[in-house]
């Protein structure tokens, strides 16, 4: 328990969001998904419909990007972009079953004015794997967003890139295993993570939450938070007290059909940073 509890502070976001209109889990690209189990796409939008309506409650803004027939993985709008003043880093997806998902976001952001928008030459998932905390980015790989996409994205928007390897496969991207909580307050699993990039954790979020190893597997921390108001899976219970000790307002959503493909909240939400 925190000797003095932090004020916290909510700042209005812009989202992007994609509805599971098509989803379905038809093949596995992720230790989540099994083709052999059912989904239930109309379960599904009503999840997905109940987060939307969340981020409107709480004041945030959400644009909508059409899906796409053959695309069932396009509910996961993060992987789709990382989006830092005003431009937009799209999207190289590792595997041919996402590959077309690029065409639809590029055509996106052309479309609704961005001055500057750029497909990725390396092996990139967008905020799945590129998350801004503190004036730098957090940047994944291990399993998806290659390193060399790390130094792309640093050139483009001219903030540090500070390299992160994830080694469980389950948690495949680096917002399965890292939720940025403030501008400068981070929660994750540690076991996620190599020895280096722990190491590299704790000298600069010596403060941060660390999820237990239910919550993590539960995706508590595929997590979205706008400074106060954090938005997690109803099962990640522990980390919901944990983030009510520091301050927070947990705000728990089902979202446990999307799991089935390996997403979450975030995995379903990403951030439009404007200029």
């Amino acid at each position: 328990m925190l000797t003095q509890t932090p004020e916290r502070h909510a700042r209005p976001r812009r989202y992007l969001m994609c509805r599971p209109t098509h989803y379905t889990v038809d093949y596995a690209i992720n230790p989540w998904m099994d083709p052999t189990q059912p989904t239930d796409t109309a379960l599904a939008l009503h999840q997905w419909e109940e987060l939307y309506r969340t981020y409107r409650r709480l004041g945030h803004t959400v644009e909508l990007i059409d899906p796409v027939p053959g695309l069932p993985d396009m509910v996961y709008a993060a992987n789709g972009a990382t989006v830092l003043d005003g431009r937009a880093l799209v999207a190289t997806f590792r595997y041919p079953e996402r590959a077309a998902e690029s065409e639809a976001y590029q055509a996106w952001f052309r479309a609704h004015g961005y001055r500057e928008v750029h497909r990725a030459g390396h092996v990139n998932e967008g905020e799945g794997d590129h998350l801004l905390v503190g004036g730098r980015v957090l940047a994944g790989t291990g399993f998806r967003t290659s390193r060399a996409a790390h130094a792309e994205a640093g050139e483009l928007f001219g903030v540090p890139v500070v390299s992160l390897t994830l080694v469980d496969p389950r948690f495949y991207h680096l917002d399965t295993a890292l939720t940025v909580l403030a501008d400068d307050h981070v929660m994750y699993y540690p076991e996620a993570f190599d020895a280096d990039s722990r190491s590299v954790l704790r000298a600069l979020h010596p403060d941060a939450i660390l999820a237990d190893r239910a919550d993590a597997e539960v995706f508590g921390l595929n997590a979205v938070s706008d400074g106060l108001r954090v938005l997690l899976p109803t099962a990640a219970k522990n980390l919901a007290g944990r983030l009510a000790e520091h301050g927070y307002q947990p705000v728990p959503v089902d979202v446990s059909e999307l799991l089935k493909g390996g997403g979450g909240a975030k995995c379903c939400t990403l951030e439009l940073r404007p200029a």
